[in-house]
């Protein structure tokens, strides 16, 4: 009996453990659903809002809070000092971005045109187009920094994997503003198959589900355990029940005829 005891104890003390992290898991993954939700609301409000002037927004760091207002900015492009980035995705859009940088009559911003896609194995230009020349007024949203590791959001030879307004502010002979805006419209309009970068998916998402699955894997823990006892209990009642076998040995003789044994034989 020690010995079960013992792979009781062990048992119980890793499924304890199992269903500790799976619990976490499943609790992390409510928090998520709830940033979401937060997310959800606050970019539909945003994007409701009316048009604002992009000096009303773009006075501050920009947090999560403020993205997807749509802002409006007036000023030309600097086709010299454009950023690529590479490795993009927007929907169902594979390919790259272009990060121009927009001098105003107030500063600079920079500007994200848009996605352009490209077919599965096409290699990424080390040229982006050209934006619109002269005097332009772009309507988009407000985005912030994008994080990552400095290798991601470092420019090197004009192209990035990430987009942050420090680490390319910081090769430009100007300050800019922090975050970005996400291009809508333009006028006069751009060449070059720009697409405006979507809206994130107002859903839910798979957090609620991926919560129930962690749960479920603590509750499938515990009925193990009592499982894997009962059949140990079940196991250890059907040997004690079990009737020794009789010990081997010679056959006892018939008294009555001791040359022959009980059998006759």
């Amino acid at each position: 009996m020690q010995r079960l005891w013992v792979r009781w104890t062990l048992l119980t003390a890793f499924v304890l453990a199992f269903g500790t992290a799976c619990a976490f898991l499943g609790n992390w993954q409510l928090d998520r659903l709830e940033s979401r939700r937060e997310r959800n609301v606050s970019t539909v409000r945003n994007e409701e809002q009316a048009v604002r002037p992009y000096t009303d927004v773009f006075t501050r760091t920009i947090v999560d809070a403020d993205q997807w207002q749509r802002v409006s900015a007036t000023g030309t492009f600097d086709a010299d000092h454009q950023l690529l980035l590479r490795y993009r995705s927007s929907g169902d859009t594979e390919g790259y971005e272009v990060v121009t940088p927009l001098r105003t009559a107030t500063g600079a911003v920079l500007v994200d045109r848009g996605i352009v896609s490209l077919a599965n194995g096409a290699p990424i230009p080390t040229v982006a187009p050209a934006p619109p020349t002269g005097e332009v007024t772009v309507v988009g949203h407000v985005r912030r920094d994008e994080q990552g590791k400095r290798s991601a959001i470092t420019p090197v030879d004009g192209a990035a994997r990430l987009i942050s307004s420090e680490a390319f502010g910081a090769t430009l002979p100007y300050p800019v503003v922090d975050g970005y805006i996400g291009l809508i419209t333009v006028d006069p309009p751009q060449t070059g198959g720009f697409a405006p970068v979507a809206l994130p998916e107002i859903s839910d998402g798979p957090h609620f589900w991926y919560a129930v699955q962690w749960f479920m894997f603590a509750g499938i823990g515990v009925a193990g355990i009592v499982v894997f006892i009962r059949g140990d209990l079940r196991e250890r009642r059907t040997g004690h029940r079990k009737t020794p076998k009789a010990p081997k040995g010679p056959k006892p003789r018939d008294p009555a005829h001791p040359e022959l044994t009980s059998s006759g034989v």
